[in-house]
Parts: C-alpha cells; sequence; structure tokens
C-alpha cells in the first residue's frame, strides 16, 4: 500500500487501491485459513471462499476501473477536491488504513478455519449459498451499470435499470450480504460470534464511510437534477420498491 501511494503521489490517481485492497485480503484470509488448526474441510472451504470472493473482486475493479478507464475513480477525485492541498498526506493515511482494513478482514476467514468439525453445519452452507447469490448479485448491479454508462442516450442520467430501480447503490448492498454469509461460515467455530463485526464493520464503511457518501456527491455533480429526483425515489441502500417522485432523499 505504501507503494502505491507513493505511485498515486506521481499519477494523481488512487483508484488502484480497491483492488489491492481485495487482492490483499484473498493472500491474507487464503493463506490464514490453510494455516489454522482446524479440520481440513473447514480449512479448505475457508480459503476456497477467501479466494472465490477475492479474484472475483480484483478481477471486476482492474477490469472496470484501473485498465478501463484512464481517469482517476470518481470517488477519489471527490476524496482529492476535498482534502485539497493536504490530499497527499491524507491519502497516506487512508492507504495504510486500507491495510489494517485488509488484515482485519481476513481475520472471519481465519475464524472459520479454526472449526473442527468434519463436516459443514446447515448454517454454514446457508452462508455459502448467501454469498453466492451475493456475489451473483453484485456481478448484474455492475453490468447493468455498464451497459447504462455505454449507451449515449442515457448520458447525465441516473442509472434506473434492473436491481438500480429499487436501491441506488445494489453493488454495495450485494458485497454487504457476501460478508453476512462469511459471518455464518464462522458461526459454529470457536469464538464464531466475532465473525459478526466483519458485516457490521463494511455496512459502516461502505453506508457511511467511503462508499456511499463520496459516489452520491460524485453523482450529484455530474447527474445534477436528475440524481436528486433519483434520491427521491429510491432507498439508498436497503433495495426496496421506488416512491412515487418526490424532492427530498432517503
Amino acid at each position: 500500500m505504501a507503494a502505491l501511494w507513493a505511485r498515486q503521489l506521481r499519477t494523481q490517481n488512487a483508484t488502484s487501491v480497491d483492488a489491492a485492497w481485495s487482492a490483499l485480503i484473498g493472500v491474507c484470509g487464503t493463506g490464514m485459513a490453510l494455516l489454522a488448526g482446524g479440520s481440513d474441510v473447514q480449512r479448505w472451504v475457508a480459503a476456497a471462499v477467501a479466494l472465490g470472493w477475492s479474484t472475483r473482486l480484483t478481477h471486476h475493479l482492474l477490469r472496470d476501473r484501473v485498465f478501463g478507464h484512464a481517469e482517476e475513480d470518481g470517488r477519489y477525485r471527490a476524496m482529492r477536491e476535498h482534502w485539497g492541498a493536504g490530499a497527499g498526506l491524507q491519502f497516506a493515511w487512508f492507504y495504510q488504513a486500507q491495510a489494517i482494513a485488509a488484515l482485519a478482514f481476513s481475520l472471519p476467514f481465519l475464524l472459520a478455519a479454526t472449526n473442527p468439525a468434519g463436516n459443514l453445519a446447515p448454517v454454514q452452507w446457508a452462508g455459502i449459498g448467501l454469498s453466492l447469490l451475493a456475489v451473483l448479485g453484485e456481478g448484474l448491479a455492475d453490468r447493468q451499470l455498464a451497459a447504462h454508462r455505454a449507451d449515449p442516450t442515457k448520458r447525465g442520467l441516473a442509472c434506473r435499470t434492473g436491481l438500480w430501480r429499487y436501491s441506488r447503490h445494489p453493488n454495495y448492498f450485494c458485497e454487504w450480504l457476501v460478508w453476512c454469509g462469511i459471518a455464518m461460515l464462522c458461526w459454529p467455530a470457536p469464538h464464531g460470534a466475532w465473525g459478526l463485526l466483519a458485516p457490521a464493520v463494511m455496512f459502516v464503511l461502505v453506508r457511511f464511510v467511503t462508499g456511499v457518501p463520496y459516489a452520491e456527491l460524485r453523482s450529484l455533480k455530474s447527474r445534477g437534477d436528475d440524481f436528486r429526483r433519483y434520491m427521491g425515489e429510491t432507498n439508498t441502500f436497503v433495495p426496496w420498491f421506488p416512491r412515487a417522485p418526490r424532492d427530498g432523499v432517503r
């Protein structure tokens, strides 16, 4: 992360930090799971979930945001503008916070892999199923947004297609559900209840810190009144049926 921070000082582009974060979780989570003291089944399942989640997300972020666009991701442009002359130092803290967060989000895989049980419990199967469905939902939301952005007739308009009709951030919601499923994978393990911290922290981060606030600040600047109407019609995070057009934000 320190090396990537130095790179962004030169390029003024911090987009790669997201892909690095997900890749670090995959490396650390997989390694922790394989080296843990639980049964072979628990260790290999935890490692597979860590590696599968990380590979999909890292590939998507590299293709869609790092190599797919020359410009800096809008969230980080908004941060850079907000921090002004102090952006270099603020990003230094931000990158190190991402490194610490990657280590913290690797711990649920370690917890799950300490389980001595030779078979997966029903709650673990349910957690794996929830995570898989959420990954599919996140991928669908990403494709729907990409199709919207590629349509020149939709330029300057908020995406209201598919899942985006019911939530302004269905990709973040699905990502949070993935971590709910991972917490369920941890649950039967000794001290597995600590795994609940992962979805709790993820919710706070994407809803109130680095996800929704900066994404919406960017959208308000680029889409203006149409996005304000979209905010009045559509839930922020949890999907629900659209409301009648009105002013205000929910």
